[in-house]
């Protein structure tokens, strides 16, 4: 029989939550600390195939340094891979002005294995005078599958007048 939820052993919230990672955790390598490192990442896994006004496509090779541990492209890696692009995409329509991303979402359909070359095709959804909204879609290059989709919402920082 159970024990009564009044009778079992009371936790320190903080115990509780360490529980939740492995005890044998591996520190974080040198290499991953310096500054830029993700930008880097994302150039040695992205080329830029064309850019225009209101729209940025790359291609995406998926390689070991992006892959999870089912050698498929990190869930983390696609959202990320997500923001930088739709950023590069809204600076197409607005410029140099300053803006931060609002929201992100992203939706996983399938899986993306490793040495897949995917097509990662941004475009603009909504332009306005404070917002910009955009739409990434994640497709393989040989059959065209979606993969992967995200739309981000860009709000325009106001200039202040001195």
């Amino acid at each position: 029989m159970p024990t009564p939820p009044e009778n079992r052993q009371k936790l320190d919230p903080m115990d509780a939550k360490l529980r939740l990672f492995p005890q044998n955790s591996h520190e974080i390598p040198g290499f991953a600390q310096k500054k830029g490192f993700y930008s880097d990442l994302h150039r040695s896994i992205l080329k830029v195939d064309r850019v225009e006004r209101g729209r940025v496509i790359c291609s995406l090779t998926v390689d070991s340094a992006v892959a999870n541990k089912y050698k498929t492209l990190h869930g983390g890696a696609v959202a990320s891979v997500a923001e930088m692009v739709s950023l590069a995409c809204a600076k197409t329509v607005a410029g140099d002005k300053d803006f931060f991303l609002g929201e992100l979402t992203t939706a996983y359909l399938s899986s993306a294995s490793l040495n897949e070359v995917i097509t990662v095709d941004a475009f603009i959804l909504r332009q306005g005078r404070s917002v910009v909204v955009t739409s990434v879609n994640f497709s393989t290059k040989t059959t065209g599958k979606l993969l992967y989709t995200s739309r981000s919402t860009f709000y325009i920082m106001p200039v202040a007048s001195l």
